[in-house]
């Protein structure tokens, strides 16, 4: 068999970990061939490919990002876009496609799947917001980058007696905000599925004050207040239709700074959240999810998102994994709560 491979959507760490997995097993176990399509969706749609053997994948999996670049080309908005990558699959001799990617990238699989176009994913997101995945890769190294950053924060802000904001990523779903809020002893987190309550938010941050301790403030960009609170601005809309955010945090700091009186800096951590080298975690969930994804490509077990479930990686239908978005449950959020102010 000859495969495609392609990587869409956001980067994050441990995307090289699974092509290097698909090619090193699909070669060596299977006698597969392999080639490369660059930037996401973009790839089979413009017929843009690379070469992707094992002397290619040699040296990649401690690297961050994807050597095939990724993009967020929505095929499915372009007139004929799915005709055009069929025809490209056809004419560069490709009889499946793996797609590593998220809601997105995955939402487009399933539409080719539906068009008779032979497909298997991989689930990919730091926002770990798939459906059908206990874990997604990527999402465990932006945590812990999250966290780092959150436990420098703390020195500064004692030292100046300031409360400080914390911006991660989190357009819909509040796990990054959540993991590393706890594990970087915030004493606020903010999330997308629970408006908060800017007043509440406020007392928060004079009781932290009031122990002499300097709070710190977690916030997912895609957090929002109670309805009327605070107008927010909207931005504009990216190929999938998602608001491109961003700017919670410096609101907020604004908002705490005329309500407390106390001073209020905000940091974006912002595509830092996406760079550099994946932690072990994510280069071995990585590994797993590539090595089982060649293993249904192989078998013609198509339409098909491999996921962990517990610690074993099993086969979802694309259907149930892009069917809707995981987020926080409210008794995940309560649990954090506790540490409040």
């Amino acid at each position: 068999m000859r495969i495609g491979v392609l990587t869409g959507g956001g980067d994050c760490p441990g995307l090289n970990a699974v092509i290097r997995a698909v090619v090193r097993k699909g070669v060596s176990v299977y006698g597969h061939e392999f080639v490369g399509f660059r930037d996401g969706w973009r790839g089979p749609l413009e017929g843009d490919t690379m070469p992707l053997d094992i002397q290619s994948v040699r040296g990649i999996l401690p690297r961050g990002g994807t050597i095939l670049g990724s993009s967020r080309t929505n095929p499915i908005k372009i007139e004929g876009g799915v005709d055009r990558i069929k025809e490209n699959l056809v004419s560069t001799g490709v009889d499946a496609l793996i797609a590593i990617g998220g809601e997105d990238t995955l939402g487009v699989a399933k539409q080719l799947y539906d068009r008779e176009v032979n497909v298997v994913g991989v689930p990919k997101t730091i926002d770990n917001d798939l459906s059908g995945t206990d874990y997604t890769f990527g999402f465990d190294t932006a945590v812990n980058i999250a966290m780092e950053a959150i436990d420098r924060l703390h020195t500064t802000a004692e030292s100046h007696h300031r409360a400080l904001i914390c911006e991660v990523m989190g357009r819909h779903a509040g796990w990054i905000a959540l993991h590393a809020g706890m594990a970087g002893g915030a004493n606020v987190i903010l999330i997308p599925e629970k408006p908060f309550d800017i007043d509440r938010v406020c007392e928060y941050v004079e009781s932290r004050f009031r122990t002499r301790y300097s709070p710190i403030i977690v916030v997912a960009e895609g957090a929002h207040p109670i309805e009327g609170q605070i107008a927010l601005q909207a931005g504009e809309l990216d190929s999938f239709g998602h608001v491109r955010l961003g700017g919670i945090g410096e609101v907020l700091a604004k908002e705490i700074e005329k309500r407390t009186g106390k001073e209020a800096r905000t940091t974006v951590l912002g595509h830092i959240q996406r760079g550099g080298t994946p932690t072990a975690y994510d280069r071995v969930l990585a590994t797993r999810f590539g090595l089982q994804a060649i293993d249904a490509a192989h078998e013609g077990d198509y339409g098909k998102m491999v996921a962990l479930r517990g610690t074993d990686i099993v086969r979802v239908g694309l259907d149930e994994a892009t069917a809707e978005l995981k987020t926080v449950p409210a008794s995940r959020y309560s649990e954090s709560e506790v540490f409040f102010g």
